[in-house]
């Protein structure tokens, strides 16, 4: 087995003050992901699925608890991070997919693609035609979004996450707005980026896409349940 760890969550926890009451939207939840690894977060709607996914994303602070990506101490340290440290490490560390593919529509697919660079002003670790070629969509590289179908959307989201060369790719239900042949094409995608090293980590309430993964979690009142 590899001991190398990519993430390490220990114990986190999200609450927020409802009136006098504390709602724990994340419970006290750990695991860890390895090199390669794709992991699966399965649950009802309101169980912590997507909390989880953005506090190990560095999109949102932890109440308390510890993570560690990439041999890094991002939450639990002895200091708190500053927000030009969390933003290098959202850079270099991960490539963000979502449902609702959030393309700009009157940019082109390579734009597209282009766009964490610019927003970090900084140069992308792949080229524009090398992701696009990986997946499969670089005859559509001067298209806008309103051309393309649904999967070839989510793919240009896909490259979108890949430009900067992440070690994870989080994943926030990658085939909730696709039909089953397209959710299958996502689904060896996510499979073949594991297997390119990259660590996945994704939220789904597909339980044939969740089976692909090597490892699920399912979430249920903030908690890691069975």
């Amino acid at each position: 087995m590899n001991k190398e760890i990519v993430i390490s969550a220990t114990d986190l926890v999200k609450a927020y003050r409802r009136g006098s009451e504390e709602v724990r939207a994340v419970d006290g939840i750990s695991f860890e992901a390895g090199p390669g690894e794709l992991t699966a977060i399965i649950g009802p709607s309101g169980s912590g699925k997507t909390t989880l996914l953005n506090m190990i994303g560095c999109l949102d602070n932890p109440t308390s608890g510890t993570l560690r990506v990439g041999g890094a101490q991002i939450f639990g340290g002895r200091r708190e991070l500053s927000e030009t440290e969390l933003t290098r490490i959202r850079r270099e560390m991960f490539g963000y997919v979502f449902q609702k593919f959030y393309l700009i529509p009157t940019l082109t697919v390579e734009e597209n693609i282009m766009l964490p660079g610019a927003f970090y002003r900084s140069p992308a670790a792949k080229s524009p035609h090398e992701v696009m070629r990986l997946l499969g969509i670089e005859r559509r590289a001067r298209h806008l979004p309103g051309e393309l179908s649904g999967g070839e959307m989510q793919r240009v989201a896909i490259a979108r996450a890949l430009i900067n060369g992440p070690k994870v790719v989080l994943a926030d239900e990658p085939t909730g707005s696709l039909d089953s042949r397209r959710t299958g094409e996502i689904k060896e995608i996510l499979r073949d980026l594991s297997g390119q090293g990259i660590t996945v980590v994704m939220v789904t309430h597909n339980l044939e896409l969740a089976r692909s993964a090597d490892r699920v979690l399912e979430i249920r009142d903030g908690k890691i349940h069975g």
